[in-house]
């Protein structure tokens, strides 16, 4: 008892000593030359998000493809079978960048264009479509960071055994990944397996909200099969396997003739105490453990968070000795996908679902009582809280021995609106702000808390196809005319971000 209390009042200073430092110096101009020599910039993106061109040159179906395609799935009854047509314009995609002077851009590569089928047969038009590209960034001067997983699993590895559910995809996944070391790895030096395993996790096969769509808590409305008590610990497990085992390979076999670096990209909301209570605080502690916890603390301590495994029980799978030495220490770096901040509070006393989203015993949700966190932009869960990133980075660097992070992703969207006309929805500056408070935020945990951050990617390049969300949601730095061709028009906030970057 005498430990928790110390845990606790340690949990609250920190929280307020945060919240009085993200209070100071935030009025400051800052520029690219305000952070560190070799600090990044960059864009980010997602192959079925802005490819396009599903059927193309022998590419393979994926799970998104099934889902976006069944009825009722996507808000606006889209899909991304276009999406903003990347296959066929990275070419002026790649000059935009430029003409922004950004350092960097992350991009994913679609499994299914590489093995149509998941595993058998390489398809060699997807080889070299995605090495045109790389070629393409890199004579603009653009470095490549390559996310092997972002959530389109080949359609034909669902099919013949349930994907992530089954440890065959381990292998799969393996010989995929090693082909793009082999491929590509002479030119690409940064990668990321996997993005926002998390998500997918929790909202394909815990609430059936993406793909597979695999639930049972709401099946009879939502899923046609799933078991929400099992499965997403199941899914999640395989994911980590899998992870450190592409990691191994790169590491054995590439890393030192191709000298590149290999981590994974992880979705996380910055949770704050609802309320001082004891109650309150310890929730906290346990959303994040449910959270960033269950995929950073194995691969850097070689186990899951205590909470979640008192909690759980025997329904979290559990690492052999073998499989400890492999995943742990298994990231050269940490992608951090951050956009909001929610409030945490106990719900210990509440039924339990046996789910991942109940057995946490806490909820997080934006509102204290009927007061909203802060403003919000258009998705319903991204309220704009600069302070977060700060107190992010050092709960990271506090808790997990400064690993070296990238912020993967970090953007805000508005509504895409079809009766506003384009000249004023090119006037951004609530994305503005919303960048220029997040930098500096991020800049004070750099200089000010020591916090080893290396590189910050904004979310996103373009307007795009945003999964659920359809093209009801618009992130992009430029404005997407998708009644008109697709045209790229830029918003006041890649005016910002080319001053931002040129100015010293």
């Amino acid at each position: 008892m005498v430990v928790m209390r110390r845990s606790i009042n340690s949990w609250l200073i920190i929280v307020v000593v945060f919240i009085l430092k993200t209070q100071t110096s935030l009025t400051q101009q800052i520029n690219r030359a305000s952070f560190p020599k070799g600090f990044v910039f960059g864009t980010a993106s997602s192959a079925f998000q802005y490819e396009g061109a599903v059927k193309e040159d022998g590419r393979g179906p994926s799970i998104w493809d099934s889902f976006s395609h069944s009825f009722g799935k996507v808000i606006d009854r889209t899909d991304a079978d276009v999406a903003v047509d990347q296959y066929h314009r990275f070419a002026e995609d790649i000059q935009l960048m430029k003409d922004m002077s950004m350092d960097a851009y992350r991009f994913s590569i679609s499994w299914s264009r590489i093995y149509p089928n998941g595993s058998g047969a390489i398809n060699q038009a997807g080889i070299d479509h995605y090495s045109k590209l790389i070629n393409a960034l890199l004579a603009a001067g653009i470095e490549p960071y390559v996310t092997l997983y972002h959530w389109d699993l080949p359609q034909a590895l669902d099919d013949t055994y349930k994907g992530w559910l089954s440890r065959q995809i381990i292998k799969d996944f393996a010989a995929f990944a090693e082909t793009c070391f082999k491929e590509f790895g002479d030119r690409v030096k940064h990668w990321i397996t996997f993005n926002e395993p998390h998500t997918f996790t929790i909202q394909g096969y815990d609430v059936g909200l993406q793909a597979p769509g695999r639930c049972s808590i709401l099946q009879r409305l939502l899923c046609r099969a799933g078991n929400s008590t099992t499965e997403p610990y199941i899914v999640a497990h395989n994911v980590i396997l899998t992870h450190a085992t592409v990691v191994h390979i790169y590491r054995k076999k590439y890393k030192a003739k191709q000298r590149g670096s290999i981590g994974i990209s992880l979705d996380v909301i910055w949770f704050t105490p609802a309320s001082n209570s004891t109650k309150d605080i310890k929730a906290t502690q346990r959303a994040q453990d449910f959270q960033l916890g269950w995929f950073i603390e194995p691969l850097i301590l070689g186990d899951y968070p205590r909470s979640m495994k008192s909690r759980v029980k025997d329904r979290l799978p559990t690492f052999s000795k073998i499989e400890v030495a492999l995943i742990k220490g298994s990231l050269d770096f940490v992608g951090i996908n951050h956009y909001t901040t929610f409030y945490a509070s106990d719900n210990s006393g509440s039924i339990n679902l046996n789910d991942s989203v109940a057995d946490s015993a806490a909820t997080t949700i934006p509102f204290r009582g009927l007061t909203p966190i802060s403003d919000r932009a258009y998705s319903i869960w991204l309220y704009i809280v600069p302070g977060g990133m700060r107190s992010l980075m050092n709960y990271i660097k506090n808790k997990y021995g400064n690993i070296p992070i990238m912020i993967t992703e970090n953007g805000m969207d508005d509504p895409n609106n079809r009766l506003t006309p384009i000249k004023d929805a090119l006037k951004d500056e609530k994305r503005i702000k919303y960048h220029n408070d997040y930098l500096t935020n991020l800049l004070a945990s750099i200089k000010e808390d020591g916090c080893n951050v290396k590189g910050y990617f904004v979310w996103s390049l373009l307007d795009n196809w945003e999964w659920a969300a359809g093209y009801t949601s618009r992130f992009g730095l430029y404005f997407v005319d998708f009644e008109h061709n697709l045209k790229r028009y830029p918003k006041d906030s890649v005016k910002w971000f080319k001053n931002f970057l040129t100015s010293s």
